[in-house]
């Protein structure tokens, strides 16, 4: 049988134990007895001997505030000896290796996967108390590796400069960065049929980065085909605000 789909591009990328990109679309993590955790539903083939375990929300206290803010992951720990191949609807995958001396907030949408040495907990944006219950993110510290998504190829910016970036399209910061919702300088009459994005942006200063995305995450509960169950974006609360 021929044909250019068994050509090397398309084969089984030959990776060192732990996180390694089969594809752009695609990471696969090398298990020799360890562990990883990932989203739920973002497993799309695996070989070898390995087991799923889910997890609510990684513990009762990160649950309830799961359950009262809508952000986080739903988690499963795959452990044992082989390959797993995980993917999030053809989105983009990056991997981040935390060393430790900052730490990394993350839109729970845009995880895909970590290891078990990294820390994670749910927290109020810094900023952003002025929306009754405030906007809540996934933040990372620790010594580790993240593989996150991004819907199409995105854009790293240093913050050097006051930085304002859609609230639907920001994707990850900087822990170490000062952060406000700042409303749109938009006249009026522009904002006619426009999104949340456009009424609300994520405002950054310090020393630091921004990923964003050239796409929207949808509102919550739209296109989540996946597991993919959180919020949706900060600007799924934020639309509903300026709506």
């Amino acid at each position: 049988m021929r044909s250019a789909l068994f050509s090397q591009e398309y084969l089984e990328a030959q990776t060192p134990e732990g996180f390694g990109l089969q594809n752009s679309k695609m990471l696969k993590v090398a298990l020799a007895g360890g562990t990883v955790m990932a989203r739920q539903g973002s497993m799309v083939a695996y070989q070898g001997q390995l087991s799923f375990d889910y997890q609510s929300a990684g513990g009762i206290g990160k649950m309830l505030k799961k359950a009262v803010t809508g952000e986080g992951v739903d988690l499963m720990r795959v452990s044992g000896q082989g390959d797993v191949f995980l993917a999030d609807l053809a989105s983009d995958v990056h991997v981040i290796e935390l060393d430790g001396s900052d730490g990394f907030s993350v839109n729970g949408v845009s995880v895909l996967a970590f290891e078990p040495s990294l820390q994670w907990d749910i927290k109020m944006i810094s900023g952003a108390g002025m929306f009754g219950g405030g906007l809540f993110n996934t933040y990372f510290t620790g010594s580790g590796k993240i593989a996150i998504t991004t819907k199409g190829t995105p854009v790293v910016l240093t913050v050097d400069a006051p930085t304002y970036v859609d609230t639907d399209a920001v994707v990850a910061w900087s822990a170490s960065l000062q952060t406000s919702i700042a409303r749109s300088g938009f006249k009026p009459m522009a904002m006619l049929g426009r999104g949340s994005g456009e009424a609300f942006q994520m405002a950054f200063s310090g020393q630091g980065f921004v990923i964003v995305q050239p796409s929207e995450n949808p509102p919550r509960g739209a296109g989540q085909q996946t597991g993919n169950t959180g919020s949706g974006g900060i600007g799924g609360v934020l639309g509903r605000l300026g709506g």
